[in-house]
């Protein structure tokens, strides 16, 4: 399911319909962090919600590889979760979601967009630093890994 370049993914707009495959792709790529189909399809209904699925063509078949949930509130979004297959990582997915993400916030309004990540995702903090977010701050311990292990989140924000 490895799209052979960034360009080779789609990245479509989704709605409460697409919840069940949202959640699937959460709780694959976040196992330790499930979220149920029931709260991905409340999220997507409400107002200000933006949502992509990312997708790629394999042997004839569109296979869903990615997703970015987030929402708008006046003039501030927040990324809730992002996601891309492990499979599908490297090729641009993530800065393609995360793009139309920010994109989509600009035309709702936002001037701000937020986001948290665990500290030891180095991938993610040099992908979101790539696009222009800045450190705010940390909230320490604030993941739970399993077996008493903690990891903090670092809050970054980026202007729109």
């Amino acid at each position: 399911m490895r799209p052979s370049s960034t360009e080779d993914a789609q990245i479509m707009p989704t709605g409460p319909l697409d919840g069940p495959v949202i959640a699937a792709l959460q709780n694959e790529v976040f196992p330790q962090e499930p979220w149920s189909q029931s709260s991905i399809g409340t999220l997507l209904g409400v107002p200000g919600s933006v949502a992509f699925l990312a997708s790629a063509r394999t042997y004839g078949e569109t296979m869903p590889i990615g997703f970015m949930l987030a929402r708008v509130v006046a003039d501030e979004a927040e990324i809730l979760t992002l996601g891309v297959l492990a499979e599908a990582r490297r090729y641009g997915v993530g800065r393609r979601l995360l793009e139309s993400a920010c994109a989509r916030a600009r035309t709702l309004g936002a001037r701000r967009i937020y986001l948290e990540v665990g500290a030891g995702n180095t991938a993610g903090l040099a992908l979101y630093r790539q696009l222009g977010f800045t450190e705010t701050g940390r909230r320490d311990g604030y993941y739970d890994r399993g077996d008493d292990a903690r990891e903090d989140a670092v809050l970054m924000v980026k202007a729109l």
